[in-house]
């Protein structure tokens, strides 16, 4: 084989050589793109993921905030609405207060109403000896009919008459303008036994407001309508 044929020969070794090094260079190249597009769009994903989670986050505690808001403001609702059906009610017995006021106006109604009184509270306490507190100014109207409450008790509780000590401690006054933050008493009896171990409040004020406590889920239906439980 002679020179040229030798030379021939070598550069066709280089060709060869040589594009089986741009194939190869072609195919890591090729290679090394696709991963990096593959490790690209894992990290795109993942930080796509930690965004939507950090979203979700954020979006659950808004969530949670406007649950909390709405359930504050709802309950701020209800107290105001308890709160005026409450000044509504204490409106009514105010309104009822005042009407007591009136009772004791008319004379003749007021000592009937006065020995009722005295003769249901003879029925609670039975006791032969009472001592009876009444407002100063009723003072006359009570001793005025003792005697027959006496006899009417004894006959119903079929006793002897008890004997009834008036006090000389007085129940407040009725309410005014002067006193409106004072102690007050629209009327009625107060009767306790000789020893005050029992004591029977009978005032008209006391009787509104049992009746009142007694009469209250009644009024309140009648004002607002069944109350869901």
């Amino acid at each position: 084989m002679n020179d040229a044929d030798v030379s021939k020969q070598i550069q066709q070794m280089v060709r060869f050589i040589r594009q089986e090094a741009e194939e190869k260079a072609n195919e890591i190249s090729v290679s090394a793109e696709e991963e990096f597009n593959i490790e690209k769009l894992q990290l795109v994903e993942a930080e796509k993921k930690k965004i939507r989670q950090e979203y979700e986050r954020k979006d659950k505690q808004v969530q949670v905030r406007k649950k909390i808001e709405y359930s504050m403001q709802l309950n701020a609702s209800r107290i105001k609405v308890l709160q005026a059906q409450d000044d509504l009610v204490n409106s009514m017995k105010e309104a009822g207060s005042k009407e007591l006021l009136n009772v004791s106006q008319n004379g003749n109604s007021y000592k009937k109403l006065l020995k009722d009184l005295i003769v249901q509270s003879l029925l609670r306490l039975k006791e032969p000896s009472v001592l009876l507190r009444c407002r100063k100014e009723d003072v006359g109207f009570v001793e005025s009919v003792l005697d027959s409450a006496k006899k009417e008790y004894a006959k119903k509780a079929t006793v002897h008459p008890p004997e009834i000590i008036v006090d000389s401690v007085y129940l407040p006054p009725a309410p005014s303008h002067a006193n409106e933050h004072d102690l007050f008493c629209s009327g009625g009896v107060v009767l306790a036994s000789r020893d005050g171990k029992i004591v029977f409040e009978n005032t008209l004020d006391a009787r509104l407001d049992v009746v009142f406590r007694k009469k209250l889920p009644e009024i309140r239906k009648l004002l607002f309508g069944q109350v869901a439980a």
